[in-house]
């Protein structure tokens, strides 16, 4: 059965089981963090061209970050030692940035979080470098819709199951693959916390949504199988079958009678062509 405690009652800083219901303060420090998220993605838009490295890129997000007053949770995490994820054409996430340069044609997904004043700002998109393929840009249009149709789920009373299938059918309907291995996440003032977000499921299951709920919703869908395996360097995770892979990733708040996007652009730059 699962198990809901008050924000205000619980360790801001420690993991548990039971999953934090956050009030009004919690709300202005998620909005606060996931509006300087979204500013970050919103500033790469020129930059993200043929020739670029994402070594670059990544010194981009970390400069924006500090300018704007908060600091890259991914710095330093686990022994992570870069300010964002660069997942490029068949990564599936946790790419890893350095020397290489992108190409005309590429899909890059670039996921940052930032904290600010203690809270998580959790994101990210997919841009399109240069001239890219039909096949890969329907792989991002679904992909977006994939979120968004899996947001439209996240209301009082349903359940983390309707957001999943609601991704999962639609993905499927495409000749797509769900990929299962990994998901979204509670967060806050904690990084990563309860509940898991699955992004394949069956309705009815699993927590119920209730107002104050945190938590990511980061669809990952391959053109092929849903499979993936990790490289040797212990982050990045890439398809079994070498297709291509999209993501996109809002950080999202349960209110009264639907949900609050924390991460959404101001400049409406939160789906490509940008």
């Amino acid at each position: 059965m699962t198990e809901y405690v008050l924000a205000s009652e619980a360790s801001a800083h420690t993991r548990s089981h039971a999953i934090k219901l956050h009030g009004p303060d919690g709300f202005e420090g998620m909005r606060r963090a996931g509006r300087l998220a979204a500013e970050v993605l919103d500033a790469l838009v020129p930059h993200v061209v043929p020739g670029v490295t994402t070594g670059e890129l990544d010194d981009m997000v970390r400069e924006h970050m500090l300018r704007g007053g908060g600091i890259p949770a991914t710095l330093g995490y686990r022994g992570f030692t870069h300010s964002c994820c660069i997942s490029l054409n068949h990564v599936v996430c946790h790419g890893i940035p350095g020397d290489r340069a992108l190409k005309d044609g590429d899909i890059a997904n670039i996921d940052v979080t930032v904290i600010v004043d203690g809270w998580h700002g959790d994101t990210s998109r997919m841009f399109l470098v240069g001239d890219v393929g039909i096949k890969s840009k329907r792989l991002v249009d679904v992909t977006y819709e994939c979120l968004m149709l899996g947001i439209e789920q996240a209301k009082p009373g349903n359940t983390m199951g309707d957001v999943a299938h609601a991704i999962q059918s639609y993905a499927e309907k495409h000749r797509y693959g769900v990929v299962r291995d990994f998901c979204g996440h509670g967060l806050g003032q904690l990084f990563h916390d309860a509940p898991e977000v699955v992004h394949a499921g069956r309705p009815g299951t699993g927590p119920e949504l209730k107002p104050g709920m945190f938590f990511t919703i980061e669809p990952m869908i391959n053109i092929g199988k849903p499979g993936v395996k990790m490289l040797d360097d212990g982050w990045t995770a890439v398809t079994r079958d070498r297709t291509l892979s999209a993501q996109f990733e809002h950080s999202i708040g349960i209110t009264e009678d639907g949900c609050e996007i924390f991460t959404k652009s101001l400049k409406g730059l939160d789906r490509p062509p940008y």
